[in-house]
Parts: C-alpha cells; sequence; structure tokens
C-alpha cells in the first residue's frame, strides 16, 4: 500500500466514526461535556409579569381618570406574594424582579414620582404596561432553551439549573489509552543518559483530551517484541480507541506495525504525503476498536492529533464542525511533493481577519517552537510556493 493523501486519509478515519451512546450526569459534573438532549422550559419565562425598575405599580385606568396621586398600600419585595390594590387612588411600591399582581399593570420609576406622607405623586406622562417583562415573553413553557449536540458551557449550565435540570443526559465519552513506545524514552522525573530522551507525548496527548473530559490511561512499552504484542492485546479487548506514539516507522525496532497484524488489526493506511507525521499509522480491530499509531517525534504526534484524531473525535460526540481559515502574513517555500503544516502564529489585524505568521522550525524533531505558536496551517500538495495574503486552513492548538 503506498502512499495516501491527507485528504484520502481523513476519508478514511472519518468512515470509522463511533457513537457512544449517552448517559445521566449530575450538572456540576457537566462542563465541557456534550449536550445529548434538549433543554425545555419547565414553566413560562418569566414566570410572571415582573417590574424591570424599583418604582411604585398603577393601574392605568386610574391614570386615564386624572388620578396623579396615590397612596401607596404595601411595599412588595422580590420573592413575596404578589399584593393587589382594591382602589384607583392605590399603589404598590415594587422592588425589580417582583411579581406583579393583576390589579396593576404600569410601573413607575422612583426618579420620576415623589413620595410625601405616604402618597406617591407622579410628575411624568405615563405610556400604559412601561417598565414591565411580561410573563412567557422570553420561552412558553416547553419550549427549547438549548439544543442539543453543543458543548456544556457555563451559561448553559445556569440555564440548566434556571429549570430545575440537575442531570443532564450527555454522550458517553470513549475509553482511550495513550501508549509510548521505545526504550530511548525515560519518565520525565528520571536524568536520560546522553543518549536517551524523556517522554512527552504521553502528557501532551493527555490533556489535550482533558479539553473534551476524557481521562485517558497512560502507558510505556519498552521494544520488546513479544511484550509489546500481548499488552496490545490486552488494551484492544479494554479500550475503545488506542492513541500511540513511537514505533511505526521503518526502523528494526519499529514493532507496531507487525505486532498489530499479528493480532488481526486490520491496516486502513501506513504513511501520508505530509510533513510532519508521514509515518502515521491506522487501523481497525476486530471488534471494532481503532488505533492510531503516530510517528514518535512530539511535533509529528502534535500535528496528527489534531488534524485527524480531533475530527474523528468532535464528529463522533456530534460536536458542529467550524472549520477556520487565516491568511498568511509571510511567503513560505516548501519545494517536496507533500502537504506542509507549518507552525503559525495567530493574531487579528485592524480589519478584524485571522492572520498566520509562520516561525521557522529546524523539522519534526523541534517541538520548543510549539509553546510560542497557536495553529498548524496546511499548505496543498500541489503548490511549492505559498504567498502573504493566500488564505489557507488552520488547525488550532495552544487555545
Amino acid at each position: 500500500m503506498e502512499m495516501i493523501s491527507v485528504q484520502q486519509a481523513e476519508e478514511i478515519i472519518l468512515s470509522q466514526i463511533k457513537d457512544f451512546g449517552t448517559e445521566e450526569i449530575f450538572y456540576e459534573n457537566a462542563l465541557g461535556r456534550i449536550l445529548a438532549e434538549n433543554i425545555l422550559a419547565d414553566r413560562d419565562l418569566p414566570p410572571f409579569d415582573r417590574p424591570t425598575v424599583d418604582g411604585i405599580a398603577i393601574s392605568f385606568k386610574s391614570y386615564e381618570k386624572g388620578v396623579r396621586d396615590f397612596t401607596i398600600k404595601a411595599v412588595q419585595a422580590a420573592g413575596e406574594t404578589p399584593v393587589s390594590i382594591d382602589n384607583e387612588n392605590e399603589c404598590i411600591e415594587i422592588m425589580t424582579g417582583a411579581a406583579l399582581d393583576s390589579s396593576m399593570d404600569t410601573i413607575i420609576r422612583y426618579e420620576d414620582i415623589s413620595i410625601n406622607n405616604n402618597v406617591a405623586s407622579i410628575t411624568i406622562d405615563l405610556k400604559k404596561g412601561q417598565n414591565i417583562h411580561l410573563k412567557g415573553r422570553d420561552k412558553k413553557s416547553g419550549e427549547i432553551l438549548v439544543k442539543a449536540n453543543q458543548v456544556i458551557t457555563p451559561s448553559i449550565l445556569g440555564i440548566a439549573a434556571s429549570v430545575g435540570k440537575t442531570f443532564l443526559k450527555v454522550k458517553k465519552l470513549p475509553k482511550v489509552a495513550i501508549i509510548s513506545t521505545g526504550d530511548e524514552m525515560v519518565p520525565p522525573e528520571d536524568t536520560p543518559t546522553p543518549f536517551q530522551l524523556r517522554r512527552s507525548n504521553g502528557i501532551t496527548i493527555k490533556s489535550v483530551l482533558e479539553k473534551y473530559r476524557i481521562i485517558a490511561d497512560w502507558l510505556h512499552w519498552n521494544d520488546d517484541f513479544e511484550f509489546i504484542k500481548k499488552e496490545l492485546s490486552q488494551c484492544i479487548d479494554n479500550y475503545d480507541i488506542l492513541l500511540m506514539s513511537g514505533g511505526v516507522s521503518m526502523g528494526k525496532f519499529d514493532y507496531l506495525p507487525k505486532a498489530c497484524e499479528e493480532l488481526g488489526i486490520e491496516k486502513l493506511f501506513h504513511k501520508i504525503k505530509q510533513r510532519p507525521g508521514k509515518p502515521f499509522w491506522f487501523g481497525k480491530s476486530r471488534n471494532e476498536k481503532l488505533v492510531f499509531a503516530f510517528p514518535g517525534n512530539p511535533v509529528s504526534v502534535f500535528m496528527c492529533l489534531h488534524r485527524y484524531f480531533i475530527p474523528w473525535l468532535e464528529k463522533s460526540l456530534e460536536i458542529p464542525e467550524n472549520p477556520q481559515y487565516a491568511l498568511l502574513q509571510n511567503d513560505i517555500n516548501f519545494p517536496f511533493p507533500l502537504q506542509y503544516f507549518a507552525q503559525v502564529k495567530l493574531s487579528v489585524n485592524p480589519s478584524g481577519q485571522l492572520i498566520a505568521e509562520s516561525v521557522n522550525t529546524n523539522g519534526s524533531g523541534d517541538f520548543s517552537h510549539l509553546a510560542e505558536t497557536d495553529a498548524f496551517i496546511e499548505l496543498p500538495l500541489e503548490k511549492d510556493e505559498f504567498n502573504k495574503g493566500e488564505v489557507y486552513r488552520i488547525w488550532k492548538y495552544n487555545f
């Protein structure tokens, strides 16, 4: 199987979309999860007529008859049972957000009256129904307040609480294992020999997944074929998704493709015409589990994760797609027959356009620049020269 294009790889991966079902969780734990049901109003919103200012409430009929001085019958705060008036020269002092009794229909602000000896005198012209937020004006009982299939935000949680929805139906998340491989990789807390590296891919992938509220397990395997095969077989039974880094290139100790083959994990592709991340391997097991095996170097892992795995995850969770594009800020020359993903710094120019400035890096092993950049810009295979002012798709990270 020869190298495939980025578009072909994307199509193959997105043909493996999975639905992991739904579950109900307590609303305080739901931030960042994907809402799987509509949230409905449990009563009219607002549930009663209510003043939008502090002042007095009167019946407009009395004003029409020429009454300008009103005796204050009572003071009513928000949350109290509504007080009614019996006579046309009476009013209620009422606070913002209190429930207005049906015997009154017009509110006058404190600033527009004078009060002496418990009598309020009106000093302005009135309009019937002024300063009232009417019952059901925002939503009627049973209407949709929040639509399903979106990320639960703080404002959505506020709405859920306001209608008593303390348990929310959300999309279940896949069980994910992150597996790094390689004898040369030591734990971050250890001191490497001059010829070893500390493991960094695991924490990077784990942290990206936490944005989606996925708590992944994190394993490391050394380069021992039988051990890798045994562990891989167990993981395929216990997890929905394996995200692997390292062990997929053409080296003598790159055992993953062979181990997958012997376990009956079908290779859907191996190698994409792209830089970074050319040796990416993707496959699925007989029981429909997916294996994303990224090349080992950190920039390749980061790019493949954001370009392929995250779109697959968002589609599986039915998060609406939101492609983003940016204007290139500088010329880039890339004379290779590969789709190039350049690291760029994003900003917004004075006319409100998103602009991307590329950062010169020393290849896919150089991940020091990932901290100061914001996205990969995807530059098409067909061209060698990419000029300032041209628009290309971007894949954001660090946001």
